[in-house]
């Protein structure tokens, strides 16, 4: 069931869903939907029995602890002589940057995690504008004017092979890394995190996904089944089938997020 929240004239709505895919043993992907403030979170666990599930669990409780406390902060402890748009940019960094703290201590002291790590993509809407936070190949979308933009750049090998070259759609397809990941959380002590800011219209439709989804469907596939229903929760079951019809290779996780009219 999708949840909705009031954010000054808007009413921001969420929904989700995680699968485990047609190959994988276990799901390793962690989602947040918000019961509390608009914030929402997607996490590609990585290192397979090194805990990749555990890393990406860390990582959204973390990001929905922060946020929760920081939320209750008084003045002398929240930077508010900054301007809001700062504030809020500061907040998202680093709480992700905590949760990559947690994760590196938590395998540096279980041998059995050693090496786990995973993706983050998190979206926060308030006071008209939206905060991504992004590391890794976990993509945000966002939906305007029945056209789809992707918010994040894939901080993947492939990535950054095409920067040095161009490459055609066929070689992107073949290219025998384009799953290897060269930023994430828990590999090192210290992450650099992007942050996008924009603000949001009434209208607007947003896609949080593991690579699950974006590496089985093309954009216009995608885009095809958001518009085509109403119900984000629909929208989002709809995804995770074609996903899986068209090979389910990996875990599958998609938030929805349109912003309404109150």
């Amino acid at each position: 069931m999708s949840i909705s929240f009031t954010v000054g004239p808007h009413r921001i709505r969420f929904a989700g869903r995680t699968d485990i895919g047609m190959v994988r043993a276990h799901n390793e992907d962690s989602l947040l939907i918000p019961s509390e403030m608009a914030l929402t979170v997607v996490s590609d666990g990585m290192g397979g029995h090194a805990a990749g599930d555990v890393a990406s669990k860390i990582t959204v409780e973390t990001l929905d602890e922060y946020y929760r406390d920081t939320a209750k902060s008084s003045p002398s402890t929240f930077p508010i002589r900054l301007p809001l748009l700062d504030v809020e940019k500061f907040r998202m960094a680093t709480a992700i940057k905590l949760a990559n703290a947690k994760i590196f201590e938590t395998a540096a002291n279980d041998p059995s995690k050693k090496g786990m790590g995973c993706t983050v993509d998190a979206a926060y809407f308030t006071q008209g504008r939206f905060y991504v936070g992004h590391v890794g190949d976990s993509r945000v979308y966002r939906i305007r004017d029945q056209r789809m933009q992707m918010l994040t750049e894939d901080h993947s090998l492939a990535n950054d092979y095409m920067r040095m070259r161009e490459m055609t759609p066929e070689e992107m397809h073949n290219f025998p890394q384009k799953n290897v990941v060269v930023r994430a959380l828990g590999l090192a002590e210290q992450v650099a995190v992007d942050v996008i800011i924009d603000e949001y219209r009434t209208g607007d439709i947003f896609l949080l996904c593991s690579d699950g989804l974006c590496g089985m469907l093309t954009d216009p596939q995608m885009l095809q089944i958001i518009l085509s229903k109403d119900s984000l929760d629909q929208g989002c079951a709809q995804l995770v089938r074609a996903a899986n019809d068209a090979g389910g290779n990996d875990n599958i996780t998609a938030i929805l997020v349109r912003v309404e009219r109150p």
